[in-house]
């Protein structure tokens, strides 16, 4: 069983934190993961910077060019796997784009992640029509291969994340790139229902959550919650202050806050 898997099995809600490595510094990228766990994060999305970001809404376009301007790139972020490993068992959940995996071969990186400590891998850009190769490959090394399901979705392709999803599904709550939002889309129930009514296994929300409120409206229908643009506000507000990780602990803490007990 993965730290995933687990995680999942014996936590009634989990808070999903995204964080783009690298940003502001490749050095300094375990110590704000270390602050997210401290306020209650369960789960990190460890996010791999990359020059074309279609998925992605201006905050995380811009924390990716500022640590791809530190020398991030996907070596780099696993050895910062390997430097949170030193110190935390938090799950840990690779998130990149399908163009540095090719470059950079999927069964080697499956491999270097296994033994780097990550517990399984988010392609953002794959399409699960051709992920039979990716999923044995992250497969054979134990790792979970988390799809993206959408209010678009159809239901073939409903049927296709949840044959080659493991660890979780993630559902994203509005078509779109990720970015803040004011309020939760009247589409994320009706999405967790489809899903559910052709898979088991846990689902959590992303794109748009930013608050407490939406933590808890999410709360109510989905066992995880994922909130990644909030979160690189606030790294991008305070990068030159020695008083990030305690903003970032905080922070954590009021999502967590937002699940009913």
């Amino acid at each position: 069983m993965t730290r995933i898997e687990q995680l999942f099995r014996t936590q009634p809600h989990v808070l999903v934190a995204y964080i783009t490595a690298g940003d502001p510094a490749p050095d300094r990228t375990a110590s704000l993961v270390a602050a997210l766990v401290r306020g209650g994060a369960d789960l990190i999305e460890l996010g791999v910077p990359f020059s074309d970001p279609i998925a992605d809404g201006p905050v995380i376009q811009r924390a990716g060019y500022r640590a791809i301007q530190q020398g991030t790139t996907l070596t780099r972020v696993l050895a910062i796997a390997r430097q949170i490993r030193q110190t935390s068992q938090v799950p840990l959940l690779l998130f990149t784009y399908l163009n540095p995996v090719e470059s950079y071969g999927v069964a080697r990186l499956a491999r270097d992640a296994r033994d780097a400590g990550i517990d399984g891998c988010l392609l953002i850009d794959a399409s699960v029509e051709e992920a039979e190769d990716y999923v044995r490959a992250m497969r054979h090394e134990h790792l979970d291969t988390v799809f993206l399901a959408a209010p678009t979705s159809s239901e073939r392709r409903l049927k296709l994340i949840a044959k080659y999803s493991s660890g979780f599904i993630y559902l994203v709550s509005r078509t779109g790139v990720t970015g803040e939002q004011s309020n939760v889309s009247t589409s994320v129930a009706p999405l967790v229902e489809r899903m559910r009514e052709v898979s088991p296994l846990p689902v959590a929300v992303g794109f748009g959550v930013s608050t407490p409120e939406h933590v808890a409206e999410i709360g109510r229908v989905a066992q995880g919650v994922v909130v990644g643009s909030a979160i690189m506000s606030l790294i991008e507000k305070y990068e030159g202050r020695e008083d990030l990780e305690s903003h970032l602990e905080q922070f954590a803490r009021e999502l967590k806050g937002g699940f009913a007990p």
